[in-house]
This record gives C-alpha cells, structure tokens and sequence, in this order.
C-alpha cells in the first residue's frame, strides 16, 4: 500500500482549531451563540475626551445600502470633536449615494466614483485628508460598527501613552440585523503570534499617520488581505502595537459578506503571499505556527475569564 498523505499545515491547524472550540476558542469564527440584543456597558459612554488628538476615518463603501446608514450613524454619534470622516463610495446604483447625501454635512469629504476595489477607495479615501503627524488614522467598512464611546476611549489610550503607534481592541461580532451572535476577545499584543496569521480585528484598529506615512499607506495591489499587509509592514517598520482590553468594534457576518465570498480563492492566495515574504523559510514558519498556536491557546483562558465575569471590559 502507498504511504498515506501527509496532512498539509493549514488542514491540520484547521483540525486542531476545531478540536478547540468547545473548549472556548472564538478567535477566527463568527457564530458563537443565537442572536441576542447587542448589550453595550453604560460606561462606554461615560466621560468623553474633548482633547484628544484628530481622527481621520475612511469608510470604503460599493453597493451596501442595506448597511450603510447604521455604519455612518456609528461613527457621527461618536460626538468626537475632532473627527474627520470620509466616505469613498465606488459608484454604487443602489441608492448609497442619496443616503450619504444625507449625512454630507456631517462628513468632511465624500464621492460616489469608479475606482479599483476596495485598497484603492480606502486610498482614495487617506487622500482627502491631511493633518498632524500624531493624528489618528482608521478605516471602517460600510457593514460594520463603532460601538459607543469607542473614539474617546482610543483618543485617550493615544494622548496618555506617546510611545503607541497602533491600538486595537476586542471585538463584537453582529449579524445583518444588528443582533450580537459572538465575541473576540483578544490577549494582549504577541508580535510573534500574529505574524503566521492576522487575529487583529480591522475594523477596531487606529494608528498614527506618522506610520501610515512611514510604510507608504496601503498597497492596492491587496484586495482582500490589505489590512494584514498593513499590520505587518507596521510592524516591520518597528511600530509599537497596543490591545486595549475593550469591545471597539462590531464586525458584521452576512451571506454575501467579502469575507467569505472570496477567503479560500484570493483571501488564501494573499496570505500565502504575505507568508512568503515573512516567513521565507521551514523554521521561520515552525515558529511562527507555534506562535499562532500559543496565542489561540491564550485567547481560550481570556474568553472564559471574560464569560465567568472575572475580566471587565
């Protein structure tokens, strides 16, 4: 009898991370529990920051009227005084235009244009605002969520600890309706851990445009894995990375969702990219996968000290 196949690395984390998850792994899923509520603390919204440094935010956005609305009323009721937001919309027929009509007086820029999928129009986006150096820069899409206080409570973490360049934080997972069906909650930042694979959650992550600049911004040459490219020619450049223990961010899961559509056709074909370029060699990615292990186990001891109420966030 010939030899049986060896397990390729990526089937067999997939099996060791599905052997996890009844022992508490959430991290790389999005359904955990029936829909519910979205239950945020009153104190998210407690004591805002008026001196805090300017936020730029771009919402890249085609075809996404049914979501789009919530995604902007999101960020506007933020209240954060120094906001700058944007909207790059790809030339949608759906009527997301009349809805940013809408808010236009609200926003400090916005088009409905042609452009070249999503890195392009976060680009497009970046370069309808200019500020500071120490400005704070972020993109969210136009299916996902702030939570309430989410800007201040970043604009603080950024005006009392200089020396960060990048925060992020935990993340809340909602369905179409806007109904919470699960939660990442992260450990602390692990350079390591999140080399072989991005458990970062996009739409919670702020950086400097100091960094941005530094890196050259995002490569349109991404149209799915942009945002791990971007966290690692951060980190390349030396940039210091900081998990805020706080739920920043909804991220929504639907059907006709990016992430799904197209993760195992271009998704796996960029992150095999990014992987080739990081981990050049068999030891360099030895290692990084036991990194990447490591951290998921680590992820396990956060979710059930956050379930049993022994962590707050």
């Amino acid at each position: 009898m010939p030899p049986a196949p060896i397990p390729k690395p990526r089937t067999v984390l997939r099996t060791i991370k599905r052997a996890m998850l009844p022992l508490g792994l959430r991290l790389g899923s999005f359904d955990h529990y029936p829909p519910r509520p979205l239950a945020v603390p009153p104190r998210y919204t407690a004591a805002p920051t008026d001196n805090g440094p300017a936020i730029d935010i771009v919402t890249p956005s085609f075809q996404q009227a049914p979501f789009l609305e919530r995604t902007i009323q999101s960020v506007l009721d933020q209240g954060y005084p120094r906001l700058r937001y944007v909207i790059q919309d790809g030339g949608s027929t759906d009527g997301s235009a009349d809805i940013i009509r809408r808010y236009a007086h609200q926003l400090h820029a916005w088009a409905s244009e042609p452009d070249d999928g999503q890195a392009d129009a976060i680009r497009r986006g970046f370069e309808r605002t200019a500020g500071a150096p120490d400005d704070v820069m972020a993109w969210l899409n136009s299916d996902d969520l702030l939570l309430p206080g989410a800007l201040h409570a970043v604009a603080a973490c950024f005006r009392e600890r200089p020396e960060v360049d990048v925060v992020y934080g935990h993340r809340v997972v909602v369905d179409p309706d806007g109904r919470e069906v699960g939660r990442w909650v992260l450990p602390g930042h692990r350079r390591g851990a999140l080399i072989w694979r991005d458990y970062i959650p996009q739409e919670t992550m702020f950086w400097r445009r100091r960094l941005w600049d530094r890196v050259g911004g995002i490569d349109p040459g991404f149209q799915f894995a942009m945002d791990w490219d971007l966290v690692a020619r951060f980190d390349a450049a030396g940039a210091r990375f900081l998990r805020l223990p706080r739920f920043l961010a909804a991220f929504t899961t639907h059907p006709d969702q990016k992430s799904l559509a197209v993760r195992e056709t271009v998704g796996e074909a960029e992150f095999a990219r990014i992987r080739d370029r990081l981990a050049p060699t068999a030891w360099s990615r030895l290692r990084f996968r036991v990194a990447s292990a490591s951290y998921l186990l680590h992820s396990i001891g956060y979710h059930w000290a956050y379930r049993t109420g022994l962590a707050r966030y």
